[in-house]
């Protein structure tokens, strides 16, 4: 046999077991099946976008706007589902009675917040507002006492259902932000006083919020840095301060949401 078909026949030969070697990686990724986004919203008023406009019809008085961060997450990433039962003024009994529903062994990613109206946030910003700097510092004293000592288990029975009902789920927690801009814009309403101490309730939601989702194994999202700089008192404030409809104060906005929420959200599903 001759050197040149000696080499052709081995160029033949390596072309051949190359070809082979390749075919079943190629038959592989061909047949890889594509990944199935079931996703589920869960919590409060900051989830469901009151204060940020754009409210579905049929959502009722839970004020689900469609400029909220879950419908923001799932327009931009068209999840194969899709389900909201976030609702305004939900507590963590009502997620645990009310919106659990939707999940199940096939959900792969849940948002929530909750754990403000538990707290007594619309009450205490009621009294911030309207009855003084000294009855404004006992409710945020008031709240911080529950905050520290009796929330913890509301969100862990909460978080424990979650898991239960959605075992195979991805689970965003995201917190919430600082009210106020200290030493800002504001030349009227509440006292400089009154604007820390509440802002203090907010840390320590952070605080008790991100422990125990961290205690569960889920994701928490933070949200203060993204609200740096847009508190109210800011001169670019992504929350409302007080508005009409009243319901909408002290509630993040449409910027606060796709500025703040929604990137948070992005960043971490």
């Amino acid at each position: 046999m001759t050197l040149r078909r000696l080499v052709t026949r081995a160029a033949t030969a390596v072309l051949v077991l190359g070809v082979t070697a390749l075919a079943p990686a190629v038959a592989v990724a061909e047949e890889a099946p594509t990944a199935v986004t079931a996703y589920v919203a869960l919590g409060d008023s900051y989830s469901s976008g009151n204060g940020a406009g754009d409210y579905d019809d049929a959502a009722g008085d839970c004020r689900r706007s469609f400029a909220a961060y879950p419908s923001l997450w799932a327009d931009a990433n068209d999840p194969d589902t899709f389900d909201n039962t976030s609702c305004s003024g939900a507590t963590t009994d009502d997620v645990l009675a009310d919106q659990l529903g939707p999940l199940d062994a096939g959900t792969t990613l849940v948002s929530i917040s909750i754990g403000g109206n538990d707290a007594g946030f619309a009450d205490t910003m009621q009294t911030c507002v309207l009855s003084g700097t000294s009855a404004c510092v006992s409710a945020v004293a008031t709240a911080n006492q529950y905050i520290s000592n009796t929330l913890p288990g509301k969100l862990d029975a909460v978080y424990a259902a979650i898991s239960a009902a959605a075992p195979n789920a991805q689970v965003v927690v995201l917190g919430y932000p600082r009210m106020y801009e200290l030493d800002g814009s504001c030349i009227f309403g509440i006292s400089e006083q009154s604007r820390a101490a509440i802002n203090g309730a907010s840390d320590n939601l952070h605080s008790v919020i991100s422990q125990r989702a961290a205690g569960h194994g889920f994701t928490y999202g933070d949200v203060r840095p993204a609200f740096t700089g847009h508190e109210i008192c800011s001169g670019s404030a992504w929350l409302h301060s007080v508005t009409l409809p009243v319901s909408d104060s002290y509630h993040p906005n449409a910027a606060g949401h796709s500025g703040g929420y929604y990137t948070v959200f992005e960043s971490l599903a």
